[in-house]
């Protein structure tokens, strides 16, 4: 191992030797597994198992000069970041998501299902979802091909926060992709993916992953790098996740529950119930709501878009499209569910009001436009042009509830005084509607990238027609 070691010891003989390793092999390097090939195992006895500040698991033992390079760590392992994840710049300009179907132009590669979209995290980021296990054999996949997909479903919303979940479990020998691949696509994938990227959860990572970390650590920032995050169970996923709507293959679930059962020490109850509050406001269904507090539009929304209004808030550049920090969106959450008011005004963040309004509209118990529309909805984009505006004021008049139908009217009032400014804020329709279609709108169970788009289609009609199918 000492010559490995010798291999980093300083910058340029880093690079000069990454050259030399063999990119075009699919094996992975030889190293000791346990019996499930998933953890690393015990070193040989009289071996030193060398502990690194990026991670809560064990380095390999050529780690040590790597570590010396990169003071202040790479991984963050069992606890979400605080704070530091939420970038303090921003782009100036924000691109119009793609309206190509992906359908179309990626049928060969989409088939798969390998990368999917699961709506919005608890902070109102999007969460992409890629799967180890629905990769299709080498010989019958273009990689070409999937890194280009990929990249064309992630143009769709990397203009603002997303998360990614990267299942690791059923990539094999098979249908590895070669480490050239995998270092052109780190390549490819430029500032424009990287900035708003707010976390990449490895979940059942093995010592393929811990490996390659070490080999592409050099050219990985230690800002991008705190952004990954290790994560050995599924259940531990649920404390960062909304669990319910992750896109969870079988074969991953299946592997899972393989794992916990083997591990002896592991407590893996998560059938917490978190106690309803008397005041509380996050996680309601609106009709309890109501019952509590004897209003219609909740304390939020009505608080959120009165000083967005008051303070200028339209005018933000990138408004709901920037997180604001959890930290404060915690407090916030926790003061609303205490019974206490919330002044935005001390607060003096506009992100953090509009953060707190997507927020509580994805944690409803059932969303603003109701689990029974959704189907409906999701059909008007097959009718004729002629015959979709007409549809969806049948929709809004005849089968949305009151409550419902005056908190979404409230809501998408102000959203079109913010696409009015776009020439400021850079807040089109089209961005507005990306933002908003997946927390007004999603299915029961779990989400997938279709049904998003057509959340985000029937926003998009809503704020481009707003006189025309608000007509109560």
């Amino acid at each position: 191992m000492a010559g490995r070691s010798e291999l980093f010891t300083d910058h340029s003989s880093r690079q000069k030797n990454i050259q030399d390793i063999d990119f075009t092999t699919t094996e992975e390097p030889e190293l000791e597994f346990d019996e499930d090939g998933t953890e690393l195992s015990a070193s040989k006895e009289g071996s030193p198992v060398f502990f690194s500040p990026y991670s809560h698991i064990p380095s390999l033992p050529w780690d040590v000069e790597l570590a010396k390079d990169a003071e202040g760590g790479a991984f963050r392992g069992g606890a979400i970041t605080p704070d530091g994840l939420i970038d303090e710049d921003f782009e100036k300009e924000l691109g119009t998501p793609s309206e190509d179907d992906a359908s179309g132009e990626f049928s060969d590669v989409e088939k798969f299902g390998i990368v999917e979209v699961a709506g919005d995290d608890l902070y109102g980021r999007k969460i992409i979802v890629i799967s180890a296990c629905k990769l299709p054999s080498n010989k019958g996949l273009d990689h070409a091909r999937l890194l280009q997909y990929i990249k064309h479903t992630l143009d769709k919303y990397v203009e603002q926060d997303y998360v990614l979940v990267y299942f690791h479990h059923g990539l094999n020998k098979s249908n590895k992709p070669k480490l050239s691949w995998l270092m052109q696509a780190y390549r490819e994938f430029d500032r424009k993916y990287k900035k708003n990227l707010k976390m990449l959860y490895l979940v059942h990572p093995t010592n393929f992953i811990k490996v390659l970390w070490n080999i592409f650590r050099p050219f990985i920032s230690v800002k991008f790098g705190q952004k990954m995050m290790y994560v050995n169970y599924l259940n531990d996923l649920k404390r960062h996740l909304p669990f319910e709507q992750l896109l969870i293959p079988p074969q991953v679930l299946e592997f899972d529950a393989q794992k916990v059962e083997k591990n002896k020490f592991y407590s893996h109850d998560g059938n917490t119930v978190r106690e309803v509050k008397k005041a509380q406001q996050f996680g309601l269904s609106l009709q309890d709501l109501k019952k509590n507090t004897g209003k219609i539009i909740p304390a939020p929304v009505e608080d959120t878009i009165e000083f967005l209004k008051s303070s200028a808030g339209d005018e933000v550049e990138g408004l709901f499209r920037r997180c604001a920090r959890v930290s404060t969106m915690k407090e916030v959450q926790e003061k609303y569910d205490d019974g206490e008011r919330v002044d935005f005004n001390t607060y003096d963040d506009p992100h953090l009001a509009a953060a707190i309004l997507k927020k509580f509209l994805r944690e409803l118990q059932e969303p603003l436009l109701t689990f029974d529309l959704f189907e409906p909805i999701t059909r008007i984009h097959y009718l004729e042009a002629s015959k979709q505006l007409t549809e969806v004021q049948r929709i809004l008049q005849d089968e949305l509830p009151e409550d419902n139908y005056i908190i979404l009217k409230f809501v998408f009032q102000f959203l079109q005084q913010v696409v009015s400014k776009s020439d400021i804020n850079h807040m089109t329709a089209e961005n507005v509607a990306t933002v908003f279609g997946p927390n007004i709108a999603w299915p029961k169970g779990q989400a997938n990238l279709a049904s998003v788009e057509q959340a985000v289609k029937f926003a998009l009609i809503l704020l481009q027609n707003f006189d025309e199918v608000f007509l109560r």
